[in-house]
């Protein structure tokens, strides 16, 4: 595997781990709320959902690292375009119902990833 491939989806992998920890962690903390937006009685009340949102984050973090590790490198890069598309579908229905920042933030690296899992190997 290309390591310019495997450094992007490995940023992408990061990227989620990092949104994992905030949403099931810290989600009601001044970090989060200022990096979500959230205003502090919101993020109570929605703290359970937060950390939702973070275990599917941390879903596709592990998909990512998965197709990072497998030893089947057909099988791996197969893994790598599953999860990067789903991040980048994720990204597109995020952008349209949350923030339009979130296709800058997630989108564009996954999309960055995908095309070098896909050009490069």
């Amino acid at each position: 595997m290309n390591y310019v491939t495997m450094a992007l989806v490995g940023l992408v992998a990061f990227e989620h781990v990092y949104i994992m920890v905030l949403e099931m962690f810290m989600w009601t903390k001044p970090r989060t709320l200022k990096v979500f937006g959230i205003a502090p009685e919101l993020a109570a009340q929605t703290k359970n959902m937060g950390a939702n949102q973070g275990l599917y984050n941390g879903f596709l973090a592990a998909g990512l690292v998965f197709g990072l590790l497998h030893s089947d490198y057909i099988f791996a890069q197969q893994l790598q375009i599953f999860f990067l598309s789903c991040v980048i579908v994720a990204a597109i229905f995020g952008t349209f119902t949350v923030k339009r920042s979130i296709i800058l933030l997630q989108g564009m690296p996954a999309i960055f990833a995908l095309l070098s899992v896909l050009i490069l190997g």
